[in-house]
């Protein structure tokens, strides 16, 4: 009996190469947990109907002494990355039966490696959202307990980690849908810098700030992970090459800086300042330095991050038309069929975010807006490199209070004002990673944040893992 509660990649990949049990028994196992659970839990859009197939295939090559860190691993994809030859609806009734037509570059170093893909989970619609509610095929319940969301929008990739419906999964971050429900559901969730995974094949939402970003058991899971999927990519124009940036001094002991005047915001729930200050302390138990800084700006990353996000949304989502591909919906002329099917296929949500975007781009208010929000990233952009050039991580909390109950945030404003800790790396394009950090007195997972400089990521790997205790 393979014990999944315990299990992580690097366990399996030690396992599986010493035929402890095989890639066939592995893949088995989350299926018969699938199975069990995620009727509840909503997790599964769907199942890929070659599993069993993918890990046969990788145990033949184990059988023949081939080893990588992700051979025979089962992973859960988000419903917006494409794997060739599979359905993909980014959560949307407006792409509902869409088959992709290639691989994502992310996807094509995983079967590189011989992962086994499970399926594709649930998540908010074009990743607009933060609790997996604006999914048009229900919403993922959170397995801690299954009256609160998951986070979102990756809120499928963090159930099945969580409820240990997979081994590791794949998420997107535009301004903190892999943290934040990596933070809700008590794992790991990891966002990288921008531009060191490509977003070839990605459905994009905000091409200025989304990331693929993996949520795991463990920080050294998601390491692995990013070293599978990192790399420039010809496809991928953002894409960058690690030596751009100088590489980070090889350090024993951290300085950690803290912005607290982030924590006087109103919003932010007493367990979690008690638990930040906790995670404080472990962090100089650890023989880590902690400083207090300060970035002014940082407090308007919210309203530049909701111009910016949804004026980027408004451009993407345009293709989305009733010619091209997924849903028609006919009307007496080519602009009602255009406008039937937005209207019919796209959600609240994301109709929402268009109008805002197509607001803030138009004549009249694209200084006043977008222009500004621009200015104003910059200025964040620049205090993150002064910052950095005193100390080597940022710390906050990663959510200003635990999952919610389904169906309690009606008004969007206040859904948003989740975001207030993790839309600056987005901004910033810096690395970020939420690890746990503990849970609040009725047992829900809180999480804090790291965020490093431009391909920090091995400071974050190293402060995670120490936290953690790995």
């Amino acid at each position: 009996m393979i014990d999944l509660a315990t299990l992580t990649i690097s366990k399996a990949r030690k396992a599986l190469d010493t035929k402890e049990f095989t890639a066939v028994e592995l893949a088995s196992a989350y299926l018969a947990e699938i199975t069990e659970k995620n009727p509840e839990l909503n997790v599964y859009l769907e199942v890929y109907d070659d599993v069993l197939e993918q890990a046969k295939k990788a145990d033949e090559l184990i059988a023949k002494g081939v080893s990588y860190p992700l051979l025979g691993i089962p992973l859960a994809i988000k419903d917006n990355i494409l794997i060739k030859g599979k359905k993909v609806t980014a959560a949307s009734k407006i792409l509902e039966g869409y088959v992709a037509p290639y691989d994502a570059t992310a996807i094509l170093k995983l079967k590189a490696q011989g992962a086994v893909f499970l399926g594709r989970v649930n998540m908010d619609e074009f990743a607009m959202g933060g609790s997996t509610e604006n999914s048009a095929f229900g919403v993922t319940k959170n397995p801690v307990d299954t009256t609160r969301v998951a986070g979102g929008s990756s809120g499928g990739s963090a159930v099945a980690v969580a409820a240990h419906l997979a081994l590791g999964a794949l998420g997107s971050d535009t301004g903190g849908s892999v943290r934040q429900p990596g933070a809700f559901c008590g794992v790991v969730g990891f966002k990288p810098t921008y531009g060191t995974i490509s977003r070839h094949g990605l459905m994009a939402m905000g091409s200025s700030l989304d990331v693929i970003g993996p949520i795991t058991q463990s920080v050294t899971d998601a390491e692995i992970l990013f070293d599978a999927m990192k790399g420039v990519d010809v496809y991928d124009g953002t894409t960058v090459d690690e030596k751009v940036y100088p590489a980070v001094a090889d350090k024993q002991k951290l300085t950690i800086g803290v912005p607290w005047d982030l924590l006087n915001q109103e919003g932010i729930s007493e367990e979690v300042k008690e638990n930040f200050k906790a995670s404080v302390e472990k962090f100089k138990s650890l023989g880590h330095t902690i400083t207090d800084i300060s970035l002014p700006h940082i407090g308007l990353s919210l309203a530049v991050y909701y111009i910016l996000m949804p004026a980027e949304v408004s451009s993407n989502l345009a293709r989305f038309d009733g010619v091209k591909y997924g849903l028609h919906v006919d009307g007496k002329d080519l602009l009602e069929d255009y406008m039937k099917t937005r209207g019919e296929g796209f959600g609240a949500e994301v109709r929402r975010r268009i109008l805002l975007g197509t607001y803030v781009l138009s004549a009249g208010y694209y200084d006043s807006f977008y222009g500004k929000a621009q200015i104003v990233r910059s200025l964040i952009q620049e205090e993150f490199k002064t910052a950095f050039q005193s100390v080597d991580l940022v710390l906050t909390p990663t959510t200003p209070a635990p999952a919610w109950k389904i169906g309690e945030k009606e008004d969007p404003l206040s859904v948003y004002l989740a975001d207030v800790f993790t839309v600056t790396a987005n901004i910033a394009g810096i690395p970020a990673i939420s690890i746990p950090s503990g849970v609040t007195k009725e047992n829900l997972p809180l999480g804090i944040q790291l965020m490093a400089t431009h391909m920090g990521e091995e400071y974050l790997f190293k402060a995670g893992k120490e936290f953690l205790g790995e």
